[in-house]
């Protein structure tokens, strides 16, 4: 089994910036990569961005590219989500997922897929 935490959400202006992070605990070897959700109110989940377990390969959502960095500090046991330019449609429940299988460009938005998922963290931007 893998534990993820998340922390690091909470209220900001539109344009400012926040570092989301996601502890890892557990089994973390049966991991081949990780990522982040969101889930805004009346929506479905969305994909937000992944990292190899590496940290070499990163992809990320139309919607954040050039915005958002994803990271991983494999010796920390410890993901990250900086989020730069917030807008008020970032505004969501973020969550930290792990993936025990590698994956095709073409599956990695499908929520399925996601073994291990966090309890969720308020992302909200003001206007």
């Amino acid at each position: 089994q893998v534990q993820l935490v998340e922390s690091g959400g909470g209220l900001v202006q539109t344009g400012g910036s926040l570092r989301l992070s996601c502890a890892v605990s557990g089994r973390t070897e049966s991991t081949a990569a990780m990522g982040w959700f969101r889930q805004a109110p009346g929506k479905e989940r969305e994909f937000v961005a992944r990292i190899s377990r590496s940290g070499e390969s990163t992809f990320y959502a139309d919607s954040v590219k050039g915005r958002f960095t994803i990271s991983r500090d494999n010796a920390k046991n410890t993901m990250y989500l900086q989020m730069n330019s917030l807008k008020p449609e970032d505004t969501a429940v973020y969550y930290c997922v792990a993936d025990r299988a590698s994956r095709t460009i073409y599956s990695i938005r499908d929520v399925r897929l996601y073994d291990y998922w966090g309890q969720g963290t308020q992302v909200t931007v003001s206007s």
